[in-house]
């Protein structure tokens, strides 16, 4: 089984480096499935064919697996055709990318949709989202991609164009125009990456704004809303941030419902503007919605053919004022506070702001997981179980002006792939964090905290509530200082894997609490193979010295030590792992020895190398692990033995028998023996 392990180490070993080169980033997105869109497309144009994408076919599981669903009669009827066959000429994207290009079909993703008309309000998002240069013109192959941010790094997704038709309309998402095809080929896109089209029903417009940019939502409720709402919403639309806005429903029969006013309960706007004009003599503060649908629109003061625009100023209503039935209106910001019970705002991240603009947020992103008996420790109302969680260390230095304590930041956890899961009958998890002070003497251990600390130590801080969205995000200000962030699953034993983002406006500091039993080592995982390594390590140290207290057990302070040796084993594997393929050559295996501080004869290097190596003659990092922990222990046995410093020493067979380094090298066989 061994060699599973070392695949998997040297896996994820290659994939961090990579990423540490810049691989995730949207310059340099990961490839889903392992799809390169321009090699695709040269073979498409070489051979004369069009792209037929094998990945996400043209088949009832690409529609869905309940109410798209092979035996559903929404999908009775459905052909997949291309752009081509649907019109005579074809556009990606006519005269500019505009809200209006999105009209919602047969599906009920209008929360993705409000995001994606929010994404046409900034052209650099939107590019970032859309690459440039595709069209239905010249070099045309039947290939397109998008690019999306996926719990940490950009994904490029190559799909091709056949879109699912019924009646002969594209049975999802089109534009008013019915001749542009890049909001349909983006759901597609986004369709294929969340495992197929049923997969986007139902969400919350923060969701797709978080894909589109990278960045991370806030959320308000109206009517508990700040006295400053409305200058913040004009900050936000300023800086390029996406807004979405709805209306809570209170039974399963408000879905979709419309009011008197016409507008929509339980459904996803997008907030496009705000302007404040003169009305009889008074400021008045208007704010501007789309809906996706293109069509129903509210009917109360200020909309499109209301009576108050007729008492203003003739050219402030000839730039505000639109007729159309296309989706969007404007309301007072009061019936909006009125009316609305949500806004959502999506602040971008440093990477996504324009070179000229201030770059707001300094960003820690850290993945983590629950597992059923060893992380899913539930939340703060399991005492039990709740210490078990993953745990982060958050170290505040940087207080927000001169003379306070307090520093401001922003913690965000996500749940991943939980789309995914629908078709297995899984949806997202119930999820939030707590967060906890840490005195001096236990952040200098650096030790996964116990059940007893959680016990006698209140909260600092935590989220607001538990919710099973797939983000739960809150702005907290706490004096300078060392916190720990634990995230956790509202009951225990519910597995799941996240990422936990800390936003600053300042520098932030922020690492793992380590511990063996959560199976973290930076971008390592201790398999078996290294903890037995530790093992007789911790063996050795209890051997040689009994400890430091005499206690015979290891104390925080000897664990500190030794988990800091074992990090230092992983700095020297990387920096020695020149071609960065996640394993060293026995070339690098020798360099790496020597930088460890161990000079050793050709001999004892050889049997290192029959002993620690793979068939292919590379060292994974869970063999050099055993390996230097191996030699540290026999030297510092050997030293301990030779007690005249002669280099030699004698052993009795009682000696060999109770020193846990030889007693282990005799029981151990070479992987390869020479025949």
């Amino acid at each position: 089984m061994e060699p599973i392990y070392a695949t998997g180490m040297a896996a994820k070993l290659r994939s961090q480096w990579d990423r540490d080169a810049g691989l995730g980033q949207n310059h340099n997105a990961v490839k889903l499935l392992g799809q390169d869109y321009e090699s695709l497309r040269s073979q498409c144009q070489q051979t004369r064919t069009l792209f037929e994408d094998p990945l996400f076919p043209t088949s009832a599981s690409s529609l869905g697996f309940n109410e798209l669903g092979p035996r559903s009669s929404k999908t009775h009827g459905v052909r997949w055709m291309r752009p081509t066959e649907i019109c005579m000429r074809p556009q990606f994207i006519m005269d500019g990318a505009t809200r209006t290009d999105i009209c919602q079909g047969s599906l009920g993703d209008c929360w993705l949709l409000a995001a994606i008309a929010s994404l046409t309000l900034n052209d650099d998002l939107l590019h970032r989202v859309v690459p440039h240069g595709q069209s239905f013109d010249g070099g045309y192959a039947g290939i397109f991609h998008f690019q999306f941010w996926q719990f940490g790094e950009w994904v490029d997704v190559v799909i091709d164009d056949r879109l699912p038709v019924k009646d002969g309309k594209l049975l999802f998402v089109h534009s008013a125009e019915g001749g542009e095809f890049w909001s349909a080929l983006l759901e597609k896109a986004y369709a294929k990456l969340n495992g197929c089209y049923e997969a986007l029903s139902g969400g919350s417009t923060s969701e797709g704004f978080e894909d589109f940019t990278g960045g991370v939502t806030e959320m308000y409720e109206l009517k508990k809303a700040p006295a400053d709402l409305f200058s913040i919403i004009g900050r936000a639309i300023e800086r390029g941030s996406l807004l979405g806005c709805s209306i809570d429903i209170t039974s399963k029969f408000d879905q979709e419902a419309v009011t008197f006013k016409k507008l929509v309960k339980g459904h996803a706007y997008s907030v496009t503007a705000v302007e404040e004009v003169v009305y009889r003599g008074n400021m008045t503060k208007l704010v501007r919605i789309r809906n996706p649908w293109g069509e129903v629109e509210w009917t109360g003061a200020w909309s499109d053919d209301s009576r108050e625009w007729d008492n203003v100023d003739r050219s402030v209503r000839g730039r505000l004022q639109n007729r159309s039935e296309d989706g969007e209106f404007w309301m007072s910001f009061s019936d909006f506070l009125r009316e609305f019970s949500r806004l959502e705002i999506c602040n971008l991240t440093a990477d996504a702001l324009q070179a000229g603009q201030v770059k707001k947020w300094s960003t820690s992103l850290y993945q983590g997981e629950w597992r059923r008996g060893s992380t899913a420790g539930g939340c703060r109302n399991f005492p039990a179980t709740f210490w078990i969680n993953p745990q982060f260390k958050v170290t505040l230095k940087h207080p927000d002006s001169p003379g306070q304590s307090d520093c401001s930041f922003l913690v965000a956890l996500m749940q991943k792939d939980r789309r995914k899961k629908r078709r297995e009958g899984q949806d997202m998890e119930t999820i939030g964090f707590a967060i906890y002070e840490v005195r001096e003497q236990i952040s200098l251990s650096g030790v996964h905290l116990k059940r007893d600390f959680f016990l006698t130590n209140a909260s600092s801080a935590r989220s607001e509530l538990f919710i099973n969205l797939r983000e739960v995000s809150s702005r907290f200000q706490l004096p300078a200082g060392e916190y720990i962030i634990v995230p956790s699953t509202f009951e225990p034993q519910k597995e799941a894997d996240f990422v936990l983002r800390v936003f600053s406006e300042k520098p932030a500091n922020s690492d793992f609490f380590l511990f063996v039993t959560t199976r973290y080592i930076d971008t390592a995982v201790l398999t078996s193979q290294v903890l037995f390594a530790l093992h007789v390590h911790i063996n050795h140290s209890l051997f040689v010295s009994r400890t430091t207290d005499g206690s015979g057990k290891l104390g925080l302070t000897e664990f500190h030590v030794l988990w800091e040796k074992v990090k230092r084993y992983l700095q020297i594997f990387r920096d020695h792992d020149v071609d960065k393929s996640g394993t060293m050559s026995s070339y690098e295996m020798r360099r790496a020895l020597e930088a460890a501080g161990f000079k050793l004869n050709n001999h004892l290097f050889q049997l290192i190398i029959l002993r620690y190596t793979e068939e292919d003659l590379s060292v994974d990092f869970d063999n050099f692990v055993t390996c230097l922990v191996r030699l540290e222990t026999m030297f510092k046995t050997f030293k301990t033995l030779d007690t005249d410093a002669d280099g030699f020493i004698s052993l009795t067979f009682f000696q060999v028998s109770l020193t846990p380094t030889f007693q282990h090298t005799a029981n151990t066989h070479p992987k390869h023996v020479e025949r």
